[in-house]
């Protein structure tokens, strides 16, 4: 700190002290412990200034990550961006043809845990669905970074800014059967796809060869793949597909065929179904690859593109202890 509100004291605890001279025989007790209670106080004091001064930063990075789920409305603000017709951090093939799609901060996008889930959101001018495609590094929670076209549905876009609430979309109608895209490099060796079509966000994927084979759990990676490193071996496979909400799907018949999609005969879930869906076995039948490139992991996005013709009106100002925090965050 810069204010001189408190006094800062480094004590190195990862070496040993340096080699000093003895004190003198003559030093005065009541010295040595005024002078431990002195330094005693001193760091009591950093310390509560410090602890007590900034909960806002301590909420923030305690906050758990997950993506909006359940029936619970958010409240937020949205911006938006246009991602060129690419397919976002969740791999996707492309931008939906709707052109409806949503970037979340790094807590609600919580590792690609969101990719594939749909959201309501209301803004002053209406609600639009949008599926959710893309992470926004810099948006923290309750910022949507939505596209050009969803904001045009909730708000003018001269606003750049504005105040939404959302909620997840619970079984959402699908706009098909599953695919699997097995991923470039893959092999026997190594394992990697990407699950489509889910409508709610994916919980688990498991993986096997044969019926007498153990299921193996795949990892979710933030550019929305499963991947077992050790490989599963050279197909055909049968994977297991859980969503957030317990509907649970089997899919048999997925080859070794990487960078092509395969899509299935199964649909995560009946329409208008609750959750929990009876397991089936479809086979799978393998798309030709398109003219399209590879679809390459984006690690980080641009920054937000806002619309700065005008300032907000419907902006809340920001209160002189949110400014405080924010200093404190920053220092």
């Amino acid at each position: 700190m810069t204010d001189g509100s408190a006094v800062d004291i480094n004590i190195d605890l990862d070496h040993p002290p340096e080699d000093r001279p003895a004190p003198s025989s003559g030093a005065k007790p009541w010295l040595v412990a005024t002078g431990v209670t002195v330094l005693a106080a001193t760091l009591g004091l950093t310390l509560t200034l410090r602890s007590g001064s900034t909960p806002a930063c301590a909420a923030g990075r305690t906050l758990a990550a997950a993506p909006p789920t359940g029936n619970a409305t958010h409240t937020g603000k949205a911006t938006f961006y246009d991602s060129k017709g690419a397919g976002g951090n969740c791999s996707n093939p492309a931008a939906p043809a709707n052109r409806l799609y949503v970037a979340l901060g790094p807590t609600e996008y919580s590792a690609g845990a969101a990719c594939g889930g749909f959201l309501d959101v209301v803004g002053p001018k209406g609600t639009v669905r949008v599926l959710i495609m893309d992470q926004c590094p810099e948006c923290e929670p309750g910022h949507l970074d939505l596209s050009r076209e969803a904001f045009a549905r909730i708000a003018d876009p001269v606003q750049g800014l504005v105040p939404v609430t959302y909620r997840a979309v619970v079984n959402p109608p699908l706009p098909g059967p599953l695919s699997f895209r097995i991923k470039e490099g893959a092999s026997q060796w190594w394992f990697a796809v990407r699950v489509g079509n889910h409508g709610n966000p994916l919980r688990s994927v498991e993986v096997r060869q044969r019926d007498s084979d153990p299921w193996q759990s795949a990892a979710r990676q933030d550019y929305n793949y499963w991947l077992i490193a050790s490989g599963a071996g050279p197909g055909p496979f049968t994977v297991r597909v859980t969503d957030v909400y317990g509907n649970r799907v089997t899919a048999g018949g997925i080859r070794m065929a990487p960078g092509q999609v395969q899509n299935s005969t199964i649909r995560m879930y009946a329409p208008g179904a609750g959750a929990g869906a009876a397991t089936r076995r479809p086979s799978a039948s393998t798309r030709p690859p398109s003219s399209r490139p590879a679809v390459t992991p984006t690690p980080t996005r641009r920054s937000v593109e806002v619309a700065r013709t005008s300032a907000p009106a419907t902006d809340a100002p920001t209160t002189s202890s949110a400014r405080a925090n924010a200093r404190w965050c920053e220092g």
